[in-house]
């Protein structure tokens, strides 16, 4: 089943995940989700090193560099096809490139990788509200839970916090940063089906790298560079290669074989993987007002994705 016969399927009618689909889309979303955890914790590591948008934007560069040999061909002859949707993959660029990685870096510099992880785990509730799913009893209870989760970790359990607004900068830009992955995963689901995956990945990396460069260089004007060493080096290459080009063809590839709400279920496995590997290599430690909050957030993405998925048209 393509990305399009997704999109067309009937408002009553469950999606089904094709046949043959399961192992293959399940091993990707394993593979992303232990990978983007680790990104989680590159992004926190450089944060008095590197400064966000030059992280994002030499990410980026890097991950265009790694596709580019197995996607140029490919994208030269589909190249009438990427003018004709250039409006869609620009759009899918913004959101999924520019935006979602340097709000991640941006959150870095004011907030644990173990917060970053939990407020990205109710990413697919979002997901499933943005692909226009219809949300029953059952999931808008789930979508309550998970809500009430995020605000505990972002007012530190202190309802008083809330009433002020009083949040860490860094939890609001990773919500920003989960709200622009979300749209991006939902845009997914309306991929052109005769856009291959890796000319898709080439342009929108291309597009984001090009819709940064403006602001890096601005970025280099008033922050200065930053010393290139494998402290800064080493982490770069791995969100860019590892993060970027084998991720991201990853999860849009399940995306396109079982849809975005049950592709968002890999969300379940970031905070752990976070929370242990942020304590392995940054020392950070989970308290027990973070442990409460990931069972909350844990358990209403749960309930909301549970149950068979039903698309508005």
């Amino acid at each position: 089943m393509t990305v399009l016969d997704h999109s067309r399927t009937s408002a009553t009618r469950p999606t089904r995940t094709p046949v043959g689909s399961g192992s293959g889309s399940g091993s990707g979303l394993l593979l992303a989700a232990v990978v983007w955890s680790g990104s989680f914790v590159v992004s926190r590591a450089l944060h008095d090193s590197v400064p966000p948008v030059q992280a994002a934007f030499w990410r980026w560069v890097i991950a265009l560099v790694a596709v580019a040999p197995f996607a140029v061909r490919q994208a030269w002859r589909e190249r009438a096809l990427l003018r004709r949707h250039f409006g869609y993959v620009a759009l899918a660029a913004l959101l999924g490139i520019t935006v979602y990685n340097t709000l991640v870096n941006q959150a870095g510099v004011t907030t644990s990788a173990s917060n970053m992880g939990m407020i990205m785990a109710a990413a697919p509730v979002l997901i499933a509200v943005f692909a226009r799913q219809r949300i029953g009893g059952r999931r808008a209870v789930g979508l309550v839970i998970a809500l009430v989760g995020v605000l505990t970790l972002l007012c530190k359990g202190s309802p008083a916090a809330l009433l002020r607004l009083d949040f860490t900068t860094g939890d609001l830009w990773m919500l920003a940063a989960a709200l622009s992955f979300a749209g991006y995963s939902a845009l997914l689901r309306r991929k052109p089906a005769r856009i291959g995956q890796l000319p898709f990945l080439l342009a929108t990396f291309a597009l984001g790298a090009t819709l940064l460069a403006p602001v890096y260089v601005v970025s280099l004007v008033t922050q200065g560079g930053f010393a290139p060493s494998t402290g800064t080096v080493g982490p770069l290459l791995y969100v860019g290669v590892c993060s970027s080009a084998v991720a991201f063809f990853a999860w849009n590839k399940a995306i396109a074989l079982i849809g975005p709400a049950r592709a968002g279920i890999v969300y379940y496995l970031q905070p752990v993987c976070v929370a242990l590997l942020s304590f392995a290599l940054l020392g950070e430690r989970t308290g027990p007002l973070q442990i409460l909050c990931m069972a909350l957030i844990l358990a209403g993405v749960a309930l909301g994705a549970s149950g068979p998925v039903t698309a508005r048209r």
